[in-house]
């Protein structure tokens, strides 16, 4: 990549930093900025007598004002920034946020969607863009891919996330080991961490470290919860402040205690922990009160295409969930009704998720339809075939006669959910996970404009529903 910037180094004045050696070589007053990524190639360009600037290195050469919260996770990272943001943005600060769904600044998008995290240049331009917006505050989604990368080289965090830690981008680490030991790695300093203290894979550092939990007893805590009608909860924050000096000298620590109520429109378990991690963050950040927090809270409607219900009578959400754990979370949500659920999964990517996908689907859902995801150049009846592995052969043996589930086989997505959406029962839920609000799907290579939800609303309309 190749981005303006006038940058002085080496007495030297350059107008353009690169990570491409082909774009070094070739063009003049383009200064290499070295990376994990391309260092095997920095011999070439130092043989040339050309400069080289290290990717922790550019901190110095960019205004990077904006306090950088980051949260990582293998689920909930864009819903937890999208909290924090909103929250940020409602509290009054000045607020960017940057993630899957694209860079937005104080309510108003800048960029559209791209990778989680972008690379480092672009990362760097992002932030500095931030600064001049006049941002108090950057929140941006941390992926495996750019911890490992180091695609964050060089920057400074007032605040690090952890949501959770499960299976995920096994095709890129190789192992579930070296996936965990990369996220925990994230937390490896003394910045603030927000750790989720219900994760047993969280390697949890106490250094500078507040928790959060709905099981165990941490920092932030849950007393009690219903996910009847969205969520509502009675949280509960404790923290040891700082000591405090008795008559006979000696120093004890004082306990400060808050608690409030919650209510959202969210939906899910997965969701309170989001919630629960954004609260925590601003409330160490910003030392307002829990309850002055919590009241922004109501107003954030949820993030496009995660648990976004598309219809409410049937009730039919669309949600990104990819993964068994993220479907296994919004099957945990809905536990007291029948559920119906439309999903399949990528191709080029993980394949040993697939099988457990289709486990998960089993031992929750009455109505399953594997279909199509992005199949890329996969396929996309070889993926379906993955995740029938994971379905256990009882539950198949049973299929067609066993009329209390059932299973279905449509690559056509289209076709898919439309069926679906036609034979959903009144007492149902109806699911469509994997690809949230994406707009396209890419089959055999290519890109075709695809939307689960204009689907559901198109299958709808011909049924006379809406």
């Amino acid at each position: 990549m190749k981005i303006a910037k006038q940058i002085a180094y080496n007495h030297k004045e350059y107008s353009f930093l690169s990570d491409d050696t082909r774009c070094v070589l070739s063009e003049p007053n383009v200064l290499f900025v070295r990376t994990k990524q391309n260092a095997r190639f920095a011999d070439e360009i130092a043989t040339k007598g050309l400069d080289i600037l290290d990717a922790g290195d550019l901190k110095h050469h960019f205004s990077l004002t904006p306090k950088i919260i980051g949260i990582t996770g293998t689920n909930g990272k864009t819903t937890t920034a999208a909290i924090i943001y909103s929250i940020l943005l409602d509290m009054g600060h000045s607020c960017a946020l940057l993630g899957t769904r694209g860079f937005f600044a104080n309510d108003k998008p800048i960029k559209p969607k791209g990778l989680t995290t972008p690379g480092v240049l672009e990362l760097y331009k992002d932030i500095e863009t931030a600064a001049l917006l006049g941002c108090e505050y950057f929140v941006m989604e941390v992926s495996s891919h750019a911890i490992e990368q180091e695609r964050i080289a060089g920057l400074s965090f007032c605040a690090k996330i952890l949501t959770n830690i499960t299976s995920d981008h096994l095709d890129y680490h190789k192992s579930l080991e070296e996936y965990i030991r990369v996220k925990n790695s994230f937390f490896d300093d003394e910045t603030l961490k927000i750790i989720n203290r219900d994760e047993p894979k969280a390697l949890f550092n106490p250094k500078n470290a507040r928790g959060y939990a709905i099981s165990s007893k941490t920092h932030l805590s849950v007393n009690a919860y219903s996910l009847t009608q969205g969520i509502s909860a009675h949280l509960n924050w404790k923290e040891n402040a700082s000591l405090s000096t008795k008559q006979n000298g000696q120093k004890t620590p004082q306990t400060t205690i808050e608690e409030t109520l919650i209510d959202s429109p969210l939906y899910g378990l997965h969701n309170l922990y989001n919630i629960l991690a954004a609260l925590a963050c601003i409330k160490c950040l910003t030392q307002a009160s829990l309850q002055d927090i919590a009241k922004h809270l109501e107003n954030f409607a949820g993030v496009s295409g995660r648990m976004e219900v598309i219809s409410q009578t049937p009730l039919i959400i669309v949600d990104f969930a990819h993964t068994h754990d993220g479907m296994k979370q919004i099957f945990e949500s809905f536990k007291s009704k029948k559920i119906s659920v439309v999903f399949g999964a990528g191709g080029d990517r993980d394949k040993s998720k697939r099988p457990k996908m289709g486990e998960c689907a089993t031992n929750y859902a009455q109505k399953i339809t594997i279909t199509s995801d992005n199949p890329r150049t996969e396929d996309p009846n070889a993926i379906i075939n993955d995740i029938l592995a994971g379905i256990p052969q009882s539950y198949l043996k049973d299929f067609p006669q066993n009329h209390s589930h059932r299973l279905t086989i449509e690559p056509d997505r289209k076709k898919a959910i439309k069926q679906a959406v036609k034979e959903q029962m009144p007492d149902e839920v109806l699911l469509i996970l994997g690809k949230g609000d994406e707009t396209c799907q890419i089959i055999a290579g290519e890109s075709h404009h695809f939307d689960d939800r204009e689907i559901v609303r198109e299958a709808l309309a011909e049924l006379g529903r809406i």
